[in-house]
């Protein structure tokens, strides 16, 4: 029996705040950017990053780099210094081998997630990923859920489970998508929110509740 785990990745499966301090130091020297420049760059994307913000970048400091050549090399940047931890990658290939389908839903733009997921070596242990820049849509809606689902080769109609570190997006998310949750707990809760299945403080942790769900 295939049973279905969809994982978030950033903050879940990879560690993007050391990989983006990392790729921004990188990134200000190799453009001689200026210290403002610098600290612009790090508010502006601590939570996310899209090309649009290497153009506002680009304009507000008066580069002469055009936002898609700064873009892409952040993208080389943060692939190059985004980690999956090796217990963690050793869990997945337990949980494939135990008959799991494992799908990725990630907010964020389509190629840098994905640029994630091969740095990381995680590309090799998935059977699906939907990011929000494949939709335009940003968890924790339905369809973004729904798309991971398909492109696993599975439906949301026969259950599974969403683990994530994000109580709206991937709690939320994951309860409104009919799927059974597992929160990696950190940031605050929300009032009002309904409770994860299971609360843990690592994603090695949700993978053993996961095996362990494992029919014999």
């Amino acid at each position: 029996m295939h049973r279905l785990a969809l994982f978030d990745l950033d903050g879940t499966l990879a560690d993007r705040q050391s990989a983006l301090s990392d790729a921004l130091t990188r990134l200000c020297r190799s453009r001689a950017l200026s210290p403002d420049a610098e600290l612009w760059l790090r508010i502006e994307l601590a939570d996310r990053a899209t090309v649009n913000d290497f153009a506002r970048l680009r304009d507000t400091y008066g580069l002469e780099a055009s936002a898609a050549d700064l873009w892409q090399e952040y993208v080389d940047l943060m692939s190059a210094a985004v980690t999956c931890r090796p217990d963690v990658l050793e869990g997945l290939a337990h949980l494939r081998a135990a008959a799991w389908t494992i799908g990725i839903v990630t907010n964020g733009a389509s190629d840098i997630q994905r640029a994630k997921l091969a740095g990381t070596g995680l590309s090799d242990l998935v059977d699906g990923v939907a990011a929000s820049g494949d939709l335009g849509i940003r968890k924790p809606d339905r369809r973004l859920f729904e798309l991971a689902a398909t492109r696993c080769g599975r439906s949301l109609a026969d259950g599974g489970w969403m683990i994530g570190d994000n109580p709206i997006g991937d709690i939320g998310g994951g309860h409104q998508a009919g799927l059974r949750t597992i929160w990696l707990r950190g940031r605050p809760w929300p009032d009002g929110l309904p409770a994860a299945h299971h609360v843990v403080d690592d994603a090695t942790d949700a993978i053993t509740i996961l095996l362990n769900e494992t029919p014999e």
